[in-house]
């Protein structure tokens, strides 16, 4: 289920307005905003180089952090929006949303494969192709899986694993509504290259005639 909740440490910014996140900036910091769950909105300030760190990582905006303010309880918080300088495109405001443990939220899982070492595709030969290496799952902030395991022990070559083969956390279910495709087991490329060719010599066979036949007797060609 869900590993530890990472802490996103902040400031309560003093004061309001461009001249106050002018200043922000100035002195290092990224001022924000703290929005949602029936509170009024709280104005932050979050250290440059540590924001820069996280959004060079990825998965910023798909991430939920335990928002640590002083003078303030922790808070659980999602990144809403990240606002970037339009030539620099370094980070000059982020907007974050507060979530209450049943908030429903559009979040991307990690995938993991088991059952490799049992599949008999593999063992013929063929090559596992994870096609979706993370799923865009709708989740309570309060039970958010680490990640979701995809089982190959039953492929053969040729064959995949689609979203309904996953036993998903209870209460999580996929953002896209259709059965898609997880993982697959496909055909060595040195064999698949060999049917390719197998199929053109048919192919060929077929169009040449068995045997030549010249004109009946006592007819010019």
């Amino acid at each position: 289920m869900a590993g530890e909740i990472p802490d996103l440490i902040a400031q309560e910014r003093t004061g309001t307005g461009k001249g106050a996140a002018r200043q922000a900036r100035r002195d290092g910091m990224v001022p924000g905003i703290v929005f949602g769950g029936d509170v009024d909105p709280l104005p932050i300030n979050l250290d440059f180089n540590k924001l820069l760190t996280m959004l060079r990582k990825g998965r910023f905006k798909a991430t939920l952090f335990n928002m640590k303010v002083e003078g303030h309880d922790d808070v659980r918080v999602i990144c809403r929006d990240v606002q970037r300088h339009v030539v620099k495109d370094l980070p000059t405001h982020v907007d974050f949303m507060r979530l209450k443990r049943t908030t429903k939220i559009n979040l991307f899982i990690n995938v993991e494969v088991s059952g490799e070492e049992d599949c008999p595709g593999i063992r013929k030969g063929g090559v596992l192709t994870l096609v979706r290496p993370e799923v865009e799952l709708v989740v309570t902030a309060a039970d958010i899986p680490e990640s979701i395991t995809v089982d190959v022990s039953g492929l053969e070559i040729g064959e995949s694993a689609t979203i309904a083969n996953v036993k998903l956390p209870e209460g999580a279910k996929p953002v896209i509504d259709r059965d898609f495709v997880i993982a697959q087991v496909a055909a060595p490329s040195g064999l698949a290259s060999q049917d390719d060719d197998d199929d053109g010599e048919e192919t060929a066979a077929d169009e040449v005639p068995t045997t030549e036949m010249g004109p009946p007797d006592g007819e010019e060609s």
